[in-house]
């Protein structure tokens, strides 16, 4: 996948976005992987993980999802969410708890806010993403896993690289759509907001082996 360049970070973050690269630091660290290991494990350079780690740019949520399964965690985790619950049964979060992972100046357009923040280890990784109307990069995202959206509101044109060839589907409010994340993807509103819900599941094996792992192995108190 190719690296999603950034342009200069607008002057207001939110509190996830001014600690992630800190997170990413804390998290690689506490793995025993170095920058260079890192890279291997998730195809982006040492010099683009480097500029993450120091907060000089925010990535897309594909990369995030790749750097997550990298360091065997979740987007929870990754992020840092402060009001992550440690119980594995239930999770409730109320409509005014949902937290904006990441904005759309950052992340090409792209808006998601996360609907199950406060659960940590999860197979799922559920979001409300708000679709851009251009493209500013001809960047694709592709990752580990499995992905569904429904259109709740306007009309996403999606596209895929399938067999090197570009393929194209139009999907109107109510319609769904479900497909392997490795294929290279991206979508775009057709005109005005859109907002779909998307839920990424991922792999059992990863998300077991994140599961298993004691919490208080990767951040102090």
């Amino acid at each position: 996948m190719a690296e999603a360049i950034t342009t200069d970070l607008p002057p207001e973050l939110s509190d996830i976005e001014l600690r992630l690269g800190r997170r990413v630091s804390e998290l690689r660290t506490a793995r025993g992987y170095t920058q260079d290991r890192l890279a291997s494990e998730t195809g982006f350079t040492k010099g683009y993980l480097s500029k993450i780690e120091n907060s000089k740019i925010i990535p897309p949520i594909g990369t995030l999802i790749k750097i997550a399964q990298a360091l065997h965690t979740d987007l929870a985790e990754l992020l840092g969410t402060e009001t992550a619950e440690r119980s594995d049964a239930i999770c409730i979060v109320r409509s005014w708890e949902r937290e904006s992972v990441v904005h759309g100046e950052e992340a090409f357009g792209y808006d998601y806010v996360a609907l199950a923040n406060k659960r940590r280890h999860k197979h799922m990784e559920p979001f409300i993403m708000v679709f851009p109307n251009e493209m500013a990069h001809e960047m694709r995202f592709d990752h580990e896993g499995e992905e569904f959206l429904f259109v709740t509101d306007g009309k996403v044109e999606f596209s895929f690289m399938i067999d090197g060839r570009e393929q194209q589907w139009i999907l109107s409010a109510g319609d769904s759509l479900y497909f392997d994340s490795n294929i290279p993807h991206r979508g775009r509103s057709i005109k005005g907001e859109s907002k779909a819900l998307v839920v990424i599941f991922r792999p059992p094996d990863q998300a077991d082996d994140a599961q298993k792992r004691p919490p208080h192995t990767i951040f102090g108190s």
